[in-house]
């Protein structure tokens, strides 16, 4: 995907990519690649993959959700900043969280925050776990881009999301998510929308899960871990 191709399929999207948000993508690219060779961010380092199945594929969301109408996002297990860091470069008016227990990748991402000038974002070193337990009913939207199972991601992002808002599961295949319908229910939420679509230029499927949190959770959720594999919702 070129920029041209990109700025296009993303205004399909609603989304408006000005000049200084596209040079602010450049340059995450730029970083990205140079920083990718000395630790493991990402697999994809070509500028015109990155651009589709990063960047273009991080946007996806707003297929779901209006970013303009809320104020904060926590993106749990950013990685390299994937969808979290490209969503704050096109709403810049959202106040973002991105959370990942691997120190290295935090400080990838705080370099990328002040080579960028960018505001009102920050990074958390943690386990989503134990953020997630000390950060309950927060975040306006919370999202997740190939993280785990979505049962056991409904027990880490439905906590911290507030009630009458959303959680976005960014997946593959559909037919890969079958065993949710409990994990739902226990943590009182619903799918509000499954929205599937392809990728475009390469067509891979890409599935997206928006759930609502319908009210407060039990307050021992979430589990540590070891519970959370022993007995999964």
């Amino acid at each position: 995907m070129t920029e041209s191709e990109f700025i296009k399929h993303i205004e399909d999207l609603g989304i408006t990519c000005d000049d200084d948000k596209l040079s602010r993508l450049n340059k995450y690219y730029e970083m990205l690649v140079e920083y990718n060779k000395v630790m493991n961010l990402t697999g994809i380092t070509d500028k015109k993959q990155v651009y589709l199945k990063h960047f273009y594929d991080s946007l996806t969301i707003a297929k779901v959700i209006n970013f303009n109408e809320y104020n904060t996002l926590c993106d749990i297990g950013t990685g390299a900043g994937f969808p979290g860091l490209v969503i704050k470069i096109l709403y810049p008016h959202l106040r973002i969280t991105l959370v990942d227990s691997l120190n290295k990748r935090i400080n990838f991402l705080n370099d990328v925050i002040k080579e960028l000038g960018l505001t009102d974002i920050e990074t958390v070193h943690a386990r989503i776990e134990d953020y997630a337990y000390n950060n309950k009913d927060r975040f306006d939207i919370v999202t997740a881009r190939a993280v785990a199972p979505l049962n056991i991601l409904l027990e880490y992002a439905i906590p911290i999301t507030k009630v009458n808002s959303y959680f976005i599961a960014m997946k593959g295949k559909i037919e890969d998510e079958t065993t949710y319908s409990n994990a739902l229910r226990v943590l009182k939420s619903e799918v509000e929308e499954i929205k599937e679509f392809k990728l475009p230029i390469e067509n891979s499927d890409r599935t997206i899960y928006k759930i609502k949190k319908i009210s407060k959770n039990n307050g021992k959720y979430p589990r540590k871990p070891s519970e959370i594999k022993k007995n999964m919702l």
